[in-house]
């Protein structure tokens, strides 16, 4: 199966050094995320979990119904399940219980039950998509993959017109959420892709 195809769950074996790009989807491909108020939610919980988990963002996109992180663990240590704990559990509470407060005929569409226990979920569950990234080359052409979702989905016509991606930033502009730098071991054997525009 192609590595794009987001439905694909496989996770690689992390090796020390290793960027992953993960994907991971709203519950049942539901737009939450068209709402500038939980993209905001969503950036500080990432802001909060590189911090707290010691990796470094290099890209992202999110789309109304899932989100594309490039992240380097900077320990030899990749506690993937903590990261994406870290960074989907606090926007789950905030977007549930605004449901709650303001929409509460969405709750049932995000009932899950088991057994004698109910559930509201926001996230698809599972881990998503974890795709290891070795070298620069490969880096590069996932970064300008997952900046061109909303160009192929129609959206924009250029990747940096999408306003949660951080295009902007690599075209020049601005991102809404800080990128760490890519390090110069990562770009240093890039060949003729225009490896200087990755590099600010």
């Amino acid at each position: 199966m192609d590595w794009r195809t987001r439905e694909h769950r496989r996770r690689n074996v992390h090796e020390p050094g290793d960027a992953h790009e993960l994907t991971f989807s709203c519950y049942k491909k539901f737009a939450f995320l068209q709402a500038d108020r939980t993209c905001e939610w969503l950036a500080k919980a990432i802001n909060d979990a590189r911090r707290l988990h010691h990796f470094d963002l290099w890209a992202f996109v999110f789309m109304a119904d899932h989100v594309h992180l490039i992240i380097h663990p900077r320990t030899p240590e990749y506690p993937d399940d903590k990261i994406l704990s870290s960074m989907k559990i606090p926007v789950a509470r905030k977007g549930i219980a605004f449901l709650t407060a303001n929409a509460p005929e969405w709750l049932e569409k995000t009932t899950r039950r088991r057994g004698n226990k109910i559930e509201h979920l926001f996230w698809q569950s599972g881990g998503g998509f974890d795709r290891s990234i070795k070298n620069g080359n490969a880096l590069l052409e996932m970064i300008d993959y997952i900046h061109a979702n909303p160009v192929r989905r129609g959206l924009v016509e250029r990747p940096e017109d999408w306003k949660w991606s951080s295009a902007a930033w690599f075209a020049g502009g601005e991102s809404p959420i800080s990128l760490d730098p890519i390090p110069w071991e990562w770009l240093v054997d890039v060949k003729e892709i225009g490896w200087r525009r990755y590099s600010r």
